[in-house]
């Protein structure tokens, strides 16, 4: 598999963002032998409590910088992946390279085979929430608690809203994908200049923005789909998830708006827990109200205590 690998250089400097980077190499499913380098972040307490941040598209775990350090004051233990194609992470130059099921294979390998995380608390926005959600259908013993965060686990068998479908076509056939200004457009503030530029950062040139490009069109949209089968077993699971499940979604993402309802209704671990609306925050609300999404994951570890 031929991959790109971003210029250290590219990382330095940036605002906000002082943290070491942690590498490890995964092996690709379908090539044997072939491994790609996957960037994470490891922060706090190694024997806190361990919260896994997983970012979505077409960001990378600088997303989480504002959120890394009121959850390492809380006492807890912080892995804030790249996901490969994305942030420092190697990153495939054909499009066909990424796949679902790869993605899913890759954090799997890094969270559960490298790092042996068990009781882990997982917290998913966009493509981390299908993911990770996946991730808690196939393995549920390793999770202690989920919060969703303007995501999904979609099967295909609803159809996108138009929001959706638009930013789908968008990034197919758009000319240009400048991924700083499309984080800065699904923010509710603007961010400043050095913050978008943080942003292009993984990104020198097109070459480097397969996966970028790639994973919009990976979204299950009919009931047809290569991933619809494996996120229906998912939800299999999830049906029988009495683990602490909170949502988290903003009140200004016209992506995942109202996205919510289904996780609220069908997961048991969901029932009875206090559900937060994130207010102000667009769809990257890492970005818009961190502290927010933060306390509210502070607040489910300490409320709900493992047995």
């Amino acid at each position: 598999m031929s991959a790109l690998r971003t210029p250290d250089e590219r990382f330095e400097g940036l605002p906000d963002f002082p943290f070491e980077p942690h590498h490890l190499d995964v092996t690709d499913p379908d090539e044997p032998g072939a491994t790609l380098r996957l960037h994470h972040l490891d922060e706090g307490p190694a024997d806190g409590e361990v919260v896994v941040l997983l970012h979505g598209e077409p960001s990378w775990c600088y997303l989480y910088r504002h959120m890394i350090p009121p959850l390492v004051e809380a006492g807890l233990r912080c892995i804030a992946p790249d996901l490969i194609g994305f942030g420092r992470s190697d990153k495939p130059v054909d499009r066909a390279a990424h796949t679902y099921a790869r993605h899913v294979e890759w954090v799997r390998e890094a969270l559960f085979d490298h790092l042996d995380l068990r009781d882990v608390t997982v917290v998913g926005q966009d493509w981390g929430g299908l993911i990770g959600l996946r991730l808690v259908g196939e393995h549920p013993e390793r999770f202690a608690r989920v919060v969703a965060a303007n995501t999904g686990l979609p099967t295909g068998d609803v159809p996108p809203g138009d929001a959706f479908l638009a930013w789908q076509r968008f990034s197919q056939e758009a000319p240009s994908f400048d991924v700083g200004a499309i984080v800065d457009a699904g923010c509710t503030t603007d961010l400043a200049p050095e913050v978008v530029a943080a942003y292009d950062a993984p990104f020198p040139d097109d070459t480097y923005k397969a996966g970028p490009r790639a994973m919009p069109a990976l979204v299950p949209t009919g009931p047809d789909d290569p991933a619809a089968d494996a996120n229906r077993r998912a939800w299999e699971v999830l049906r029988r998830f009495d683990r602490p499940f909170l949502t988290a979604f903003s009140d200004h993402d016209p992506i995942t708006r109202g996205g919510f309802g289904v996780f609220q209704r069908e997961v048991p671990g969901a029932h009875g827990l206090t559900h937060v609306t994130i207010e102000g925050g667009g769809h990257f609300l890492q970005e818009d109200r961190g502290a927010q999404l933060a306390a509210a994951v502070v607040e489910l570890v300490r409320a709900t205590p493992r047995a």
